[in-house]
């Protein structure tokens, strides 16, 4: 097997918001919501690699940030 690398680009939105939701996925048991173990590895990276590179996530108005972000990607009714 390669060692090959996969490049994601996400929008800053889309990175706050899926960053927050993984924040908020890791904080549950996975076994209940990820039923292959072997997921788990590329959900930290993704989120750590997330942390890194989102300064908003640190920012005083963060709940607003995200929030905004949110409602940004929501598809208009």
């Amino acid at each position: 097997m390669s060692d090959s690398q996969v490049t994601i680009k996400l929008t800053s939105d889309e990175a706050l918001v899926l960053s927050h939701w993984l924040e908020k996925l890791q904080m549950t048991d996975l076994r209940r919501v990820v039923d292959d173990p072997a997921v788990w590895a590329p959900i930290h990276r993704i989120a750590g690699t997330l942390d890194k590179a989102l300064p908003e996530l640190f920012a005083p108005d963060f709940d607003q940030r995200l929030e905004a972000a949110r409602q940004r990607l929501r598809p208009e009714d």
